[in-house]
């Protein structure tokens, strides 16, 4: 019996499987697709480009170390002083109140979704609680202005009561805006461990709660930290709230319930003032913008070096 050598097609040799002609259209898509990461990366040289000419104008009238431990800001008067340490201590300490408020209420909304709620509790919460991110932060700065200060100064039991503009009922209100931020990423991160993490932790005769901050929270830390690290730039680069809430005179305090102003609220009210342009006053600025972007600069390559020493990886 005389037997055929196989064909070629049959054979599955790479010449089979080699295409016959090229893919014009999955190259459009390729390219569309790499332009679209660029986007982040092009925007970012750009704000950099923008901040630099001017900022090093600013310095060369303006002493570096005059700007950076300097306590009096009140570049637009006369005689003029340029120590922008008011605004940093005001954007740090309404950023700590924030966290304060943001993170625990966050992971434990996010551990609740993750491994308490069943799938139609969780279908029904997520969506309300992402609907906080929604809400246009001008919204809340006046939430913060008209119910959360008239709050505070009607519960306050000791000693007098806060200020109409304070950083308090800012970083409390920035806070609940961060929330969504922190709870979604970090239980996206949760519902990502191995269930099989989990159910060796429970045929050991571990406890929900064991398992949720035994296992699936250290297994899920890199996500939580880059879920945490999000919402602090959020609290860092937000203005609306902090410039109607927080108030805008520049005050070296430590007090939140006094008034102060942080560096976006003096960018945004500098920003709308009638400054000359390229006068000191204007350029103050960019100055300022470019130390705001230098910080989440360094606060992000910290962040990431946080999540590539936590990340854990499972196949």
């Amino acid at each position: 019996m005389k037997f055929s050598a196989p064909s070629r097609a049959a054979s599955g040799s790479p010449g089979f499987l080699k295409r016959s002609q090229p893919r014009y259209g999955e190259k459009a898509v390729k390219g569309l697709l790499v332009a679209a990461s660029l986007v982040s990366v092009l925007t970012t040289v750009g704000i950099v480009v923008a901040l630099i000419p001017p900022a090093v104008e600013f310095f060369g009238k303006v002493g570096f170390g005059e700007f950076i431990t300097g306590t009096n800001w009140s570049p637009l008067f006369k005689p003029a002083h340029f120590g922008v340490i008011p605004l940093v201590t005001a954007t740090l300490l309404v950023t700590l109140i924030a966290l304060l408020v943001a993170v625990p209420l966050g992971l434990g909304a996010a551990i609740y979704l993750s491994e308490y709620a069943n799938p139609r509790v969780r279908s029904i919460f997520k969506p309300f609680l992402e609907v906080l991110a929604g809400i246009p932060t001008v919204v809340y700065g006046f939430f913060a202005l008209k119910a959360v200060t008239p709050l505070l100064q009607d519960i306050w039991p000791v000693g007098d009561p806060p200020q109409v503009f304070n950083a308090l009922s800012a970083g409390f209100v920035m806070g609940i805006m961060s929330i969504p931020t922190i709870a979604s990423l970090s239980e996206d991160s949760m519902s990502a461990v191995p269930h099989s993490l989990r159910d060796g932790a429970f045929a050991l005769g571990s406890s929900r709660m064991q398992v949720s901050t035994r296992v699936v929270f250290p297994a899920a830390l890199s996500g939580i930290v880059a879920a945490i690290v999000l919402g602090i730039s959020r609290a860092l680069g937000e203005t609306l709230i902090v410039a109607i809430a927080a108030g805008g005179r520049p005050n070296l305090t430590f007090n939140p319930l006094e008034g102060m102003q942080t560096m976006t609220a003096f960018i945004a009210a500098a920003g709308i003032g009638d400054l000359p342009t390229g006068s000191t006053g204007y350029q103050t600025i960019f100055a300022v913008g470019l130390l705001l972007f230098a910080m989440t600069l360094v606060m992000n390559l910290v962040s990431i070096r946080l999540v590539r020493r936590f990340r854990e990886v499972y196949e």
